[in-house]
């Protein structure tokens, strides 16, 4: 054979590369290919950017004890930065379809309940420090074992109560929904638009984005959601440069002056694991970080689980693949938030947008880790998506999961209540923490009272235990005297 043709017939660089990343994210493997998931970590990128803009927001609105305030400026570039390393390293360690950063509700908590007792380094060391019990937790195994303790049927209720949480999300992002101010005098607690009614561009654009996004997915379409997103948001620069719009929220959809900006790292680092001891009592600081480790170990346990489940990653047993790394990497990406002053990093939801473009492994997270990446740099092109653009990839994915409500038996009450209120109690209270606590709780209690105590997993009693403090903390500081 000549030479020539040997070259031809020897199998080129790229394609040997290729291969090699296929078979180490186990992409073919999964029913992806390379273009869903590429398409995937843009989608979860446009539809969890916003943290960029409201993070900041959150941390820099509030004070500590002493008044001071973090710089708006190196809020963002530490939220950037630690989504973009950890949602790598969940990429690369975990292969799962599942981005990390700052979890909203965790960072007001450190915002309006911790700083104002402190400094801001001794709140951001008191996240540090629930991240590394949380890496104990997983390491001694008892993290994992509480996700294997939960009956199948709970765990697809906590994947369908998530698909309406986010679906809610969206819907109240986009302003399609907001709440009714106290002084309206009503029992009603939400309504149509912000006055009962539907008006303004943004949410008109919003409206749109989710016809355009359920035409596409009804049509079986390759990239419905991104197609939605980027068509969405070149649509509102438009209607926000010829028609007069009050607000669209967090992020205006303008094309900035500026394309780069420089990241400024000032914050990396300014965190104290021991100083909030001697700043207020040692009950008051367990108490803090008991509420932080429950509210962040329930709500990535949701997480991983029903991102999980949608990509149909589940095994024969409802197991998450890799799940002991899975669960580490995510204690380490809330150590890793505290120690850049951006409050505890965690699996974001949001990643369900990712797999409903295709997305099944963590080489979609390369992209949207990436993406975040340049965030540090391209910040003012990066965060031009308006969340009217970005919701209606939210509510999508919402129907999505809920298609898994059909496995539930709703003719068993033991299992059919506690799946009842898991769902409705997740939207409801705005929180997966909250319907993991009620279908913990109620499927205990019912399991009890039928004679069937034995047949509960003695770590959901424990779990179960754990969250009637969880619902009742405000009594127990009470009666503990920390108020």
């Amino acid at each position: 054979m000549s030479e020539p043709q040997q070259v031809a017939d020897r199998p080129g660089a790229p394609r040997s590369a290729a291969d090699g990343v296929d078979r180490f994210f186990r992409i073919s493997a999964r029913g992806s290919t390379f273009g869903r998931e590429v398409r995937g970590g843009f989608a979860t990128f446009f539809t969890m950017a916003y943290i960029l803009v409201l993070n900041p927001i959150v941390l820099g609105g509030a004070e500590d004890k002493f008044g001071h305030r973090l710089d708006p400026a190196q809020l963002t570039t530490a939220t950037a930065l630690v989504a973009a390393v950890m949602t790598i390293v969940m990429g690369v360690g975990g292969n799962l379809p599942l981005a990390l950063a700052a979890g909203l509700g965790i960072n007001a908590v450190a915002a309006y309940q911790i700083a104002p007792l402190m400094s801001w380094d001794d709140a951001m060391g008191l996240i540090v420090l629930e991240g590394l019990l949380i890496c104990v937790l997983v390491v001694t195994g008892l993290r994992e074992a509480v996700m294997h303790a939960i009956p199948q049927p709970l765990k697809q209720a906590i994947s369908v109560g998530i698909g309406l949480f986010i679906a809610f999300i969206g819907f109240v992002d986009a302003g399609f929904v907001s709440r009714i101010p106290d002084a309206a005098n009503t029992t009603v607690p939400v309504q149509l638009g912000g006055t009962g009614t539907l008006s303004g561009w943004p949410v008109l654009v919003f409206c749109a984005g989710v016809l355009l996004t359920v035409a596409l997915l009804a049509r079986r379409g390759k990239g419905a959601i991104l197609i939605s997103i980027v068509t969405m948001t070149v649509v509102a620069v438009v209607v926000d440069a010829v028609a007069d719009v009050k607000s669209w929220g967090l992020t205006t959809p303008e094309v900035p002056d500026d394309v780069v900006a420089s990241p400024d790292f000032g914050l990396l680092g300014h965190f104290s694991v021991f100083g909030a001891f001697g700043q207020t009592s040692a009950i008051t600081v367990v108490l803090l970080v008991f509420t932080l480790v429950l509210s962040d170990f329930f709500d990535t346990m949701g997480t991983v689980v029903g991102v999980s489940a949608e990509a149909g990653l589940l095994d024969e047993d409802g197991q998450v693949p890799n799940l002991g790394r899975v669960l580490l990497i995510d204690g380490a990406a809330a150590v890793a938030g505290g120690a850049a002053s951006a409050s505890s990093a965690t699996s974001y939801i949001e990643s369900a947008a990712g797999v409903g473009e295709g997305a099944r492994t963590g080489f979609s997270n390369l992209v949207t880790g990436g993406l975040f990446a340049l965030a540090l740099f391209l910040t003012p092109l990066l965060t031009i998506v308006p969340l009217q653009a970005a919701a209606p990839a939210l509510v999508a994915v919402g129907f999505l999961m809920m298609t898994q409500v059909k496995h539930i038996d709703w003719d068993r009450y033991e299992i059919a209540v506690p799946a009842f209120l898991t769902i409705a109690v997740m939207p409801f209270t705005y929180s997966i923490s909250n319907g993991i606590g009620a279908g913990f709780v109620s499927y205990v209690l019912i399991k009890t009272v039928l004679g069937r105590a034995k047949e509960v997993h003695w770590l959901l009693w424990t779990a179960s235990a754990l969250f009637l403090v969880y619902f009742a903390i405000d009594p127990v500081e009470q009666l503990l005297g920390v108020r």
